[in-house]
Formats: structure tokens, C-alpha cells, sequence
């Protein structure tokens, strides 16, 4: 990636070099099939929606994140007693990555949903897939709000000058600790505020006959919340479309989770699920998704503290995360200004506040933060006000995991064969490098 041309060029100048280039040849993603159906992508400048009549009928594709399938179809309920539109919910897959690989082959058959998932590290595939909408011209005739969204959170879906998804599930990492354990460690009741503070502290734990911290493994999964652990050091996985794997901070941050896996003994990451092992009192604590929450807060039998994730060497670092919600290109007008309309209806200030309260994901319109129902949920459960505070501490993800056709799966490996292996950092890194950049040259730069 780093030999590039485009290296330094923006986001913006990125798509508009496309414009001008062009291209026509298929786009060969990892993982699935080639579906470029647009050479790069798409647009909607040409439809005239003041002359479209919504679809009475739509397909939306969900993972139900949260385990929130009851809550979607809530919201179906509603939107479909205010509109008449009807909503046929499918569980496309368990998690966002089935769902992806789902989408991306029903491209160019009957199949395509009306809207679908778009997680963090799959909906700029779709979009230089040619296979999502551009949505300023849509979300304009709708009269969205488009500014009420969190900043951070809408802008994650942006890419020369147009939106292509809008928050929906949207989530950070977030630090978890049994307050019992805690209390018998007799450590204060809160979050260690760094890395060097939990350092200090996990001995104590370790000696209630607890493992101090459950790690969690799997793509969309590891690449995530070690974004906390490489940021605090000051490293990267890249800087724009130029990798830093190699430099000191990265590999750093690697030595670092080598070291309380297997030297400290610190840490040890789940066979399964870090966030039922945490919930069952085999971890004192864990870093988990704030789409846990409500979950957690339900099936754990002892009190569930929250905190931000520990501050590394240079300071706060925490990715934001999660998923949102993406309109075919491929459909017609019709069901794409009925897909519209369901999106602003699932994201409006009351439903995204029904939907956070729920389960832990963030409130991701600015209004409901504040809003009434919010503030309600935050009297009741503390933890949550945690997610939603943390969320001013984040920051924009990294490309060479978000951007590079499996980039995150490269990445992934990359740590898990540091904290499951004991693999050397600099081999393990330069493996995941080797291949984001042939996919970078191969998925990517073809489009640019």
C-alpha cells in the first residue's frame, strides 16, 4: 500500500480521481464473488424523486445486533401501522460478516434486499461495488435531519462528498468489571484509568482465584478493540491508504498484549464468547461492545461496573464501531424512496432512543441523547450514560482495516497468532501487510 501513488491523496480527491479515471474492469473482492456492477460507484443524481410513489413492500436484511430481532420487528410494527408499508425482516446471517458475504452474491440476481447491514468494515466494499445508494438527494427529498445525527457517527459513511449508510447499531468498545470481585480485590469502584493502573492492579485480582481479563477473538472482533491498545501507544494500523504496521508504536502495542496473555498472565482470550464467560464470573473484567450492555446487565448475578477502555502511553483511544443501514443501487426508485422512508423512520430521535435503551448501542441522533427517554434509562442504569460519555473520546477507524477488502480478517489473524500463538509481532504484522496490500492493489486501487 505504501508504494501507492495515491498514498497521500484524501478520501474526497480519492473519489474524484475516480470520477475522472474511471473504470470498467470487474472489481475481484476477497470473499466473495466480483459484483461491481457500476465500475466503482454508484450514484443518484439521476432520479427525480418528487415523481416516485414509495413501494408497498420491502426486504430488509439484519443480523439483529444486540439480539434486538424483537425490537426490529417493533419497529416494523410501527412504521408499517403509520405508513402502510409492509417490512419482511430476514435474518441474512449471524453476525455482520454473513450477511456481507450474503449481499455481495446476491448481486445481479432477484435476491438483493431493499436495505442491508452496513458494517464498519464492509460498507465502503459495497459502495466501490457500485452496489449501495449515494444518499444526500434521497435523504434531501425525505426532508431527514441529517444534521441531528452524531457527527462522528454519520461521517464514519462518508466518501467523496456523499453519505452511504446511516448509524444504526452503533457501538464502541467498552471496558466491563465485575463490581464484587472488585470490591474483594479491594480496588476502587471504577475502571482502571490506563493500562499501567490495570498492570498495577491485576495481581490483586488474580488473587480472589479469578482470571483479571477476558479477551475476546474473531473477526470484527480482535482488529476492534486493539484499535484501544495500538492507539494508546501511539501506533496505526495505517495512516490513510499507507500501512504502519512496522513502526515502533505498532509493534509496542503488540509486545504489550504478548506480555499480560502469557508473561503476566493477566489476560486470557474466550474459547467462545469473552462476554458470557465475563456474565458466568469466570473473568473480573473484559472489554466488550456497549451493544452487551443490556444484555449483561440481565443475565449477570452480581453488579456490572463500566468504564472507558484504559488510556495507553499517548492517551484516550477507542475505535467507533458497530453497524448501519444501507439502500441497494440496484433497486428500483420505488423501493429505494420506501427504503428511504423506513430508514428515517428507524433512525429518528424516538425510535434510536426505544432502540438504545434496549440494548446498549448508541443513541445515535444527537437529540436523543438528552431526550427524556434517555435520560430516564441513565436514572435506572447508570452504565449506560458510561457508552454514551465515551462516545466524545473516539475516533475514525484506520483504512487498512475498514476500507480494504479484508483488511480486518488480515488483521485479526495477525493478532491472534500474537495472543494465541506467540508469534513474533514483526512477522505476524508483515504477513497481515503483504496481504492488505495485494488486496489494497488488487479491490481498491483499480477504482481510485
Amino acid at each position: 500500500m505504501n508504494a501507492s501513488p495515491f498514498a497521500n491523496l484524501n478520501r474526497r480527491q480519492l473519489l474524484q480521481l475516480a470520477a475522472l479515471v474511471g473504470g470498467s474492469a470487474a472489481l475481484a473482492a476477497c470473499g466473495g464473488p466480483a459484483v461491481g456492477e457500476a465500475g466503482g460507484a454508484a450514484t443518484d443524481k439521476a432520479t427525480d424523486w418528487t415523481t416516485v410513489t414509495p413501494a408497498k413492500e420491502i426486504t430488509w436484511w439484519s443480523n439483529h445486533p444486540g439480539t434486538s430481532k424483537d425490537l426490529e420487528t417493533e419497529l416494523i410494527k410501527r412504521f408499517t401501522a403509520e405508513t402502510g408499508i409492509k417490512v419482511n425482516l430476514v435474518t441474512a446471517g449471524a453476525n455482520y460478516d454473513e450477511v456481507a458475504q450474503k449481499f455481495q452474491a446476491s448481486t445481479g440476481s432477484s435476491n438483493v434486499p431493499d436495505l442491508v447491514i452496513a458494517s464498519d468494515v464492509w460498507w465502503f466494499r459495497y459502495m466501490i461495488n457500485g452496489q449501495i445508494l449515494p444518499l444526500e438527494a434521497l435523504a434531501a427529498h425525505l426532508e431527514m435531519d441529517t444534521a441531528d445525527f452524531n457527527t462522528t457517527l454519520y461521517n464514519d459513511y462518508e466518501f467523496g462528498d456523499s453519505h452511504w449508510a446511516v448509524p444504526y447499531a452503533r457501538s464502541t468498545p467498552l471496558f466491563y468489571y465485575n463490581k464484587s470481585v472488585w470490591k474483594k480485590a479491594g480496588l476502587p469502584d471504577r475502571a482502571p484509568k490506563t493500562w499501567a493502573e490495570f498492570d498495577e492492579w491485576a495481581p490483586k485480582i488474580a488473587a480472589t482465584s479469578i482470571t483479571p481479563l477476558g479477551l475476546g477473538k474473531g473477526t470484527s472482533w480482535s482488529a476492534w478493540w486493539f484499535c484501544n491498545m495500538l492507539w494508546g501507544a501511539g501506533g496505526a494500523y495505517s495512516k490513510d491508504w499507507t500501512l504502519t504496521l512496522d513502526t515502533p508504536e505498532a509493534l509496542e502495542a503488540a509486545k504489550y498484549l504478548q506480555k499480560i496473555v502469557y508473561e503476566d498472565k493477566s489476560a486470557a482470550v474466550t474459547a467462545k464468547d469473552q462476554v458470557a464467560d465475563f456474565g458466568a464470573g469466570l473473568t473480573g473484567c473484559t472489554i466488550a461492545s456497549t451493544g452487551s450492555l443490556t444484555g449483561l446487565l440481565d443475565a449477570a448475578k452480581f453488579d456490572v461496573g463500566t468504564g472507558f477502555l484504559p488510556e495507553g502511553a499517548k492517551g484516550v483511544a477507542c475505535p467507533t464501531g458497530g453497524t448501519g443501514l444501507a439502500i441497494p443501487a440496484s433497486k428500483s426508485p420505488e423501493q429505494q424512496l420506501a427504503a428511504g422512508m423506513f430508514l428515517k423512520f428507524l433512525t429518528n430521535a424516538e425510535n434510536t432512543a426505544y432502540f438504545s435503551s434496549n440494548t446498549g448501542y448508541m443513541p445515535v441522533r444527537t437529540s436523543a441523547v438528552e431526550g427524556e427517554a434517555m435520560k430516564a434509562v441513565y436514572a435506572e442504569k447508570p452504565q449506560f450514560r458510561t457508552a454514551v460519555d465515551q462516545l466524545a473520546t473516539t475516533r475514525v477507524q484506520d483504512w487498512g482495516r475498514v476500507f480494504v477488502p479484508n483488511g480486518d480478517k488480515d488483521l485479526t489473524t495477525a493478532i491472534e497468532k500474537i495472543m494465541l500463538q506467540q508469534a513474533d509481532p514483526t512477522e505476524a504484522f508483515a504477513a497481515a501487510a503483504a496481504s492488505i496490500t495485494k488486496s489494497y492493489e488488487e479491490n481498491v486501487l483499480p477504482y481510485l
